[in-house]
């Protein structure tokens, strides 16, 4: 199992409890928000950064591929072991948060979508040959 590129993720994922901590705080709701969602956007800008400054070695990469392939997983794990029932019954200041959060996600996917280079197209299918 590759295991290097851990020590950036949980890094990012410390930072990114801290800050969900800090905005539950200031919102009034008592619990973590958002904190997977900075540390996943945290880890995306600091790889992204590091692999254009050839910051990162090949197995670093190669751990980093692996846990983007368990993204989904993972933030379905840590979403679990936050406290929802807090953040709807603190009020609709929880719920505007979280409103407005989805809200500039999709406004800024033009700009996130613009970020790297265009991928090849596929090449055409071919009709698989009978024997």
């Amino acid at each position: 199992m590759v295991i290097y590129g851990v020590t950036l993720l949980s890094v990012c994922y410390f930072i990114g409890v801290l800050l969900g901590d800090i905005l539950g705080q200031l919102v009034g709701v008592g619990s973590n928000v958002g904190g997977v969602g900075f540390a996943m956007i945290l880890l995306i800008i600091l790889s992204n950064k590091f692999l254009n400054d050839n910051h990162l070695s090949k197995q670093a990469q190669d751990g980093l591929n692996f846990w983007s392939s368990m993204y989904i997983p993972i933030v379905v794990a840590m979403t679990c072991g936050q406290n929802v029932y807090a953040a709807i019954t603190a009020g609709p200041l929880a719920i505007l948060a979280g409103i407005i959060a989805v809200l500039v996600g999709f406004l800024l996917m033009p700009l996130i979508s613009k970020i790297g280079k265009p991928a090849e197209p596929l090449p055409p299918l071919t009709p698989a040959k009978e024997d």
